[in-house]
């Protein structure tokens, strides 16, 4: 085989797969952002119910077509403690049905659409006005891309086809399905997508070069590849999650092993099912003519190929959803250990789902609600140590003030990467908002600490307040608590009508502070009390204040504010 040739497959296959992952991209991210927010109530919907879990799986690896990212979210989400490990299974089992939508698409002979697709798309991106014209127009524009790249591998495989190097070795791959369902394995763990090594397998098998058999075993190969991601993902997780990513390998390899063993019936069930001879090729100029494809072609096999993937799939799932229990247990046994809970870290946020900017913020915002009330305990924790004197509490203190700050650091570098993402204005403004908040907790926070340390200096100075002075700091520390507390319950119900009562409450905080404020100067002034108390009293009346401003701040940015 020339050089020349060599150059020209290598650089029309290369090409070809970065159009069709870039297009296949595309299209992805424009169909999340159209349906964004009902995945997130698909999501929020999961129950313990294994059916309904895989219908889920299904649902949102359809929308967003990738399996891959499905099961990694999956994975992070068990990993954060928000869905168990037969939760997680079910979803995955539905996940592989969903996935196959990917092909089924893909089968159908509309490559000669790809251009006018790819020009109706950028038209609708660049100049329409609405939103979700633009995102139509990413949708067509990333499925015009995605089967021109698929035209373009198919037709890199044109010259290749009177090689007798290369007829050789695919004739190796198709007469020795073990081989064929390794090579599916490895080619999918590279490229690091199942829908790019099905549409590698319909460009070989279209253009002659595979048989049917040859491409069921290579797609056979590409459901195993595909669990390998997850696996990935899994690394450094807890052992949930290592369980989750272990049950979806296990759930494909079992599949392969029993349909290896029942290939001829496989093959024979699915040319029964599908119209046509998966192994016809074109022989004529005219036959080429009606059927728009080349001489050479095998213009049924592609429709074979996705029915095989489908197929495969769904009987899986059949076999398999009953038994999930004790998919489980197997995966248990072979990912053995304790699932210890570690009480200070990341719970809710998880990179693994940057590529999914509404499931993403849904768990930023799981994480400032976790924060808040983080904000809310240490302030009640501040208050038990002032009253009962304990140093032991500032241990515990120290840690929780530590935990805020991380979480503000983690949370917005993690809403900063979210918004490099492609994004709809909705959920900019969304991301903005939960900044906002999130920097005003962490100055809840630092306030939080302030008041402690003041604690700590009255305890080590061995100054006391007079009943009075006690009887107003416990009043303003109600209200500042009660305020706290009230703006973090809204935040978990999303609750934007709070703004005239928490302005209500933030008034409150402010005039009591001055009052009292005012009142204290006057008996520092006739001698009712000592300088040193004052002082103090004074900075803690006024952090109190300050916990009370950045409350307020909190709520005005959960009502869209700011």
């Amino acid at each position: 085989m020339s050089a020349l040739l060599s150059q020209d497959l290598l650089f029309g296959l290369l090409g070809g797969l970065g159009l069709f992952l870039f297009g296949m991209k595309i299209m992805s991210e424009g169909l999340q952002k159209v349906a964004g927010n009902r995945m997130r109530k698909i999501l929020a919907a999961l129950t313990n119910n294994r059916y309904v879990a895989a219908f889920v799986g299904l649902a949102v690896t359809a929308i967003i077509q990738s399996s891959s990212a499905t099961t990694v979210m999956v994975v992070g989400f068990v990993n954060a403690g928000l869905m168990s490990l037969v939760q997680a299974i079910g979803v995955v089992l539905g996940a592989n049905v969903g996935t196959t939508v990917t092909a089924q698409l893909i089968a159908f002979k509309i490559t000669k659409f790809a251009l006018p697709a790819i020009g109706v798309g950028v038209g609708l991106k660049l100049f329409s006005k609405r939103k979700s014209w633009v995102y139509m127009g990413e949708i067509i524009l990333g499925f015009g891309i995605l089967f021109y790249g698929l035209s373009v591998m198919k037709h890199a495989f044109d010259p290749v086809k009177t090689s007798e190097e290369f007829r050789h070795i695919f004739t190796l791959v198709g007469d020795n399905h073990l081989l064929a369902v390794a090579v599916g394995a490895v080619l999918t763990v590279i490229v690091q997508s199942s829908s790019a090594t099905i549409g590698i397998t319909l460009a070989l098998a279209t253009s002659g070069l595979l048989t049917f058999e040859g491409s069921m075993a290579l797609i056979l190969g590409e459901n195993i590849g595909t669990t390998i991601t997850a696996n990935l993902a899994a690394i450094g997780t807890n052992v949930a999650a290592r369980r989750t990513a272990m049950s979806h390998f296990l759930f494909n390899v079992i599949g392969v092993a029993y349909m290896l063993l029942l290939f001829p019936y496989f093959t024979a069930f699915i040319e029964w099912l599908t119209p046509g001879d998966a192994d016809f090729v074109i022989t004529t100029q005219q036959q080429a003519h009606d059927l728009m494809m080349a001489v050479g072609d095998k213009p049924y096999i592609a429709r074979h190929i996705a029915n095989t993937h489908s197929l495969f799939n769904v009987l899986n799932v059949l076999i398999f959803l009953p038994l999930v229990g004790l998919l489980a247990k197997l995966a248990t046994r072979l990912v053995p250990g304790e699932d210890v809970e570690v009480e200070f870290h990341l719970k809710y946020i998880d990179n693994r789902v940057l590529n999914t900017p509404p499931l993403a913020i849904s768990q930023a915002r799981s994480e400032t609600n976790r924060m808040a009330e983080l904000c809310l305990e240490c302030l009640d924790d501040t208050l038990r140590f002032m009253r009962t004197r304990d140093s032991r509490m500032l241990e515990g203190l120290r840690k929780k003030e530590d935990l805020i700050d991380l979480l503000q650091k983690e949370i917005i570098d993690f809403l900063v990467a979210v918004s490099q993402r492609p994004i709809s204005q909705e959920l900019s403004k969304e991301i903005s908002s939960l900044m906002h908040m999130v920097n005003d907790l962490e100055k809840v926070g630092d306030y939080c600490e302030n008041l402690w340390e003041l604690g700590l200096r009255k305890m080590e100075e061995r100054v006391n307040f007079s009943q009075m002075a006690m009887g107003e700091f416990d009043d303003l520390a109600g209200h500042t608590r009660e305020f706290l507390a009230f703006v973090k319950a809204a935040m978990e119900r999303k609750d934007v009508t709070i703004g005239e009562k928490a302005q209500f409450m933030e008034n409150r905080i402010d005039d009591l502070e001055e009052r009292l404020r005012l009142n204290h100067i006057a008996r520092l002034n006739t001698g009712e009390c000592s300088v040193t108390p004052g002082l103090i009293f004074i900075d803690m009346l006024h952090n109190f204040e300050k916990i009370g401003d950045h409350t307020h701040s909190v709520s005005r940015a959960l009502i869209g504010k700011k």
